[in-house]
C-alpha cells in the first residue's frame, strides 16, 4: 500500500502577480477573488489539493507591499505569518514585470528559511520566449532557488510539472481534510469575497480599496432558496454613490454577478440582497477591523 502523503505550501509574491489565479487553478474552482488591482487579497486563503494518496495545502497570502494603514499591517503581517511551518514556499512573480523593492524585499525575507523555495515565473503567455530567460537568470542571481518553474496560471501552462515537483516535497503524512473540501474558510467567507471581488470589477479606479463586505445573513428559505443579505462598507459617502450608481443600477450589476458566481459555486439558486454602509476610515480603526474579521492576532 503506498504511504499518504501531506504538508503545507505558501504562496507568497508582490500585489498582482497571480497568486489568486494560481491557488484558483490548483483547486479547480474560484476560491480566492481575482481584479487587477493590487493587493485583492486580504486574508490567508487555505486550497486543498486532494489525489488518491496525497494532499497539499496551499496558502495563498496577500501581497507583500509596504503598508499605510492598519489594514495593510494585517496583511502583510498574513503574509508572512504563512512563512512558518510549511515544507516549501512558491515565490510568485510576473514575467512580464521586472524585479522590483517589493521583490527584494520578499527575497530577503526567503533567504533566512530553511525549506525549498521554488520560483514560479508567471504570466509567461504575456512575454516572448527570449524574454523570459533574462527575467528568470535576474532573479537566480539573487538567490539559489530549489527549482524554477515558468507557468500560466490562467491558461495552466506547466502548471503539471509544478504539483510533480511539489509532490516529491511532501513528506508522509496524514490527510487533514476531506477529499472533496476545496478550502478552509466557511462558505459566508467565500461569499463575501465574491461580493467584493465584484465591487472591484465594475467601479474600476473610482473605488480603492476601502471596500469591506459583510455577510448579515445566509440561510435557506421556505423555496429552497439560499437567501443571503450582505452590507458593502465604504469610508466615504461619494463611494456610497458611486457603488449605488444611477437609479440603483452599479449595485445591480454587481448583485447580478455575484450572485451567478454563487450559484455556481453553492450549486444552488441564490437570492442577493445588497446594501451600502458608510463607515469612516475603518481601514485605520482596530475595532473595526476585527469586527470584519481582520483580528489583530498574527500582528
Amino acid at each position: 500500500m503506498t504511504e499518504h502523503k501531506s504538508g503545507f505550501v505558501a504562496i507568497v509574491g508582490r500585489p498582482n502577480v497571480g497568486k489568486s489565479t494560481l491557488l484558483n487553478r490548483v483547486v479547480g474552482q474560484k476560491i480566492a477573488i481575482m481584479s487587477d488591482k493590487a493587493q485583492t487579497t486580504r486574508n490567508k486563503i487555505q486550497g486543498v489539493y486532494t489525489t488518491e494518496d496525497m494532499q497539499i495545502v496551499f496558502i495563498d497570502t496577500p501581497g507583500i507591499h509596504k503598508p499605510k494603514h492598519r489594514l495593510g499591517d494585517y496583511m502583510v503581517n498574513e503574509a508572512y505569518s504563512a512563512l512558518q511551518e510549511v515544507e516549501a514556499v512558491l515565490f510568485v512573480v510576473s514575467a512580464d514585470e521586472k524585479r522590483g523593492k517589493g521583490d527584494n524585499l520578499i527575497i530577503e525575507r526567503l533567504q533566512k528559511l530553511s525549506v525549498p523555495i521554488f520560483l514560479v515565473v508567471n504570466k509567461v503567455d504575456k512575454v516572448h520566449p527570449d524574454d523570459l530567460l533574462g527575467v528568470i537568470q535576474d532573479y537566480s542571481t539573487q538567490m539559489d532557488f530549489t527549482e524554477v518553474v515558468p507557468i500560466s496560471a490562467i491558461q495552466g501552462n506547466n502548471f503539471e510539472k509544478l504539483m510533480q515537483l511539489l509532490e516529491k516535497q511532501v513528506p508522509a503524512g496524514p490527510q487533514y481534510f476531506p477529499k472533496d473540501q476545496v478550502t478552509d474558510h466557511p462558505e459566508y467567507f467565500i461569499v463575501s469575497e465574491l461580493v467584493r471581488e465584484k465591487v472591484l470589477l465594475f467601479t474600476r479606479e473610482e473605488i480603492p480599496h476601502s471596500v469591506a463586505v459583510v455577510i448579515d445573513s445566509m440561510q435557506r428559505d421556505e423555496n429552497d432558496k439560499i437567501r443571503i443579505q450582505a452590507t458593502i462598507v465604504v469610508e466615504r459617502d461619494s463611494q456610497k454613490g458611486i457603488i449605488i450608481g444611477k437609479a440603483g443600477k452599479m449595485l445591480k450589476q454587481i448583485g447580478i454577478k455575484a450572485r451567478q458566481d454563487m450559484e455556481k459555486m453553492l450549486g444552488d439558486k441564490v437570492y442577493l440582497e445588497l446594501w451600502v454602509k458608510v463607515q469612516k476610515d475603518w481601514r485605520d480603526k482596530q475595532r473595526t477591523l476585527d469586527d470584519f474579521g481582520y483580528k489583530k492576532e498574527t500582528f
